[in-house]
């Protein structure tokens, strides 16, 4: 009737590479909240854990700035990424007794491509996140 129920095709922003994206997720004013899906850039790969884990340094795009800190995919991830990568780390608990360094707990969940698609976020490229991982079921 008025076009209110139409499909809407929002174009894609499409970036010439994962520094690019970066720099324009930064000036997004993203939030580091539970399970948020915040993007981040791998600056260099670290160890291999006891159980599994690889070891990541990132940099995480927040309102107030870059969050300079280290974090890790899951153990049985199908893959993992590599530096300059961009990837979307999901918080799950901010560690208010911890350092800020070291206060956001969470891991790699997906490698992203450099093309944001207005209010739906970014392109999902790879899972990182292991098939046995459950979802969480909230009831409220």
């Amino acid at each position: 009737m008025f076009g209110w129920f139409g499909k809407k095709d929002e174009q894609p922003t499409v970036f010439p590479d994962n520094k690019a994206a970066f720099a324009h997720a930064c000036k997004l004013g993203y939030m580091p909240l539970i399970k948020a899906r915040i993007p981040a850039l791998v600056i260099e790969e670290g160890r291999c854990g006891a159980d599994g884990e690889r070891w990541y340094r990132l940099n995480l795009a927040c309102k107030d700035g870059v969050i300079d800190f280290w974090g890790c995919t899951m153990a049985e991830a199908p893959a993992h990424p590599v530096a300059g990568d961009l990837v979307a780390f999901c918080i799950v608990r901010i560690a208010t007794e911890m350092p800020e360094s070291a206060s956001l707990v969470g891991y790699i969940a997906s490698g992203l491509e450099p093309v944001l698609i207005g209010k739906k976020g970014w392109r999902v490229s790879v899972n990182y996140t292991p098939p046995n991982l459950k979802p969480e079921l909230h009831m409220w």
